[in-house]
């Protein structure tokens, strides 16, 4: 990841998937006007592993939103692989969004009605595209589900069911994932498992992943940590270990 001064921001330099140029975002209600994202920039590049930090009310969560189209900025642009998404209208924005960005949620968000396969599968299937089985072959092998494909989601561990999540993230070979607290609802084992499993995609299969955590074991499997405060970057933790990234939101008033 790396931070930018007003920049033209089309087309995009090569191997970047997201582009935020001094983006802004102000929530109002009534007379009263908060700044979540304060004139943020930055870039991510094709295969990071970010992970976004920051006290509560830091602005990480509108960080992911807005960057991955479920929110427009107040000021500021926008772009997926050189696509300003801050200017789409939100039919065009849905597209973007169903065609090349995966979401993981703390909550998994699986239909509980349908099998492990079905899951995978139903995102593709809803946008009339064929799922590529080789691909999602590979992603089921990785994954250890091999054996659950005809299984619905409540005969699963919460660690299975997060596999699933991720391997239908996947399915539609995005440009980016974004995942909010994906170990959020685990156990410690599950947890590392997640994030073990994470991290490989990112470096064996060439993903881009930004993942927004409060807990710095889980972000010490990242590439980079950006700390968020105020609405803004205070600072970018390469190769991040937890201790460090636990002094340093202890530094800014907690998590």
């Amino acid at each position: 990841m790396r931070r930018r001064g007003s920049a033209d921001t089309r087309p995009a330099p090569p191997g970047q998937v997201i582009g935020l140029d001094r983006v802004t975002k102000v929530h109002r209600t009534g007379t009263v006007a908060v700044t979540a994202l304060d004139d943020v920039s930055l870039t991510v590049p094709c295969g990071a592993f970010l992970a976004v930090m920051g006290p509560s009310g830091s602005g990480k969560s509108t960080l992911l939103q807005v960057a991955a189209g479920l929110d427009t900025p107040t000021s500021g642009t926008v772009t997926v692989g050189g696509t300003d998404i801050s200017r789409l209208d939100e039919a065009r924005r849905t597209v973007l969004r169903r065609d090349r960005i995966g979401f993981v949620f703390q909550g998994y968000n699986l239909l509980p009605a349908l099998t492990v396969e079905q899951n995978v599968t139903l995102p593709l299937r809803l946008a009339g595209r064929a799922p590529d089985r080789e691909w999602i072959r590979v992603l089921v092998d990785r994954t250890g589900l091999d054996g659950v494909l005809h299984r619905r989601p409540a005969e699963l561990s919460g660690g299975q069911q997060q596999r699933v999540a991720i391997v239908r993230a996947l399915a539609a070979r995005p440009d980016i994932v974004f995942a909010d607290e994906p170990t959020g609802a685990l156990d410690v084992r599950s947890s590392g498992d997640v994030l073990t499993l994470l991290r490989q995609i990112v470096d064996e299969l060439g993903q881009t992943i930004v993942m927004v955590t409060h807990d710095p074991a889980a972000a010490a499997r990242s590439h980079e940590a950006l700390i968020m405060a105020d609405g803004r970057i205070v600072d970018v933790i390469r190769e991040p270990d937890a201790s460090t990234l636990a002094a340093r939101l202890t530094s800014l008033g907690g998590r």
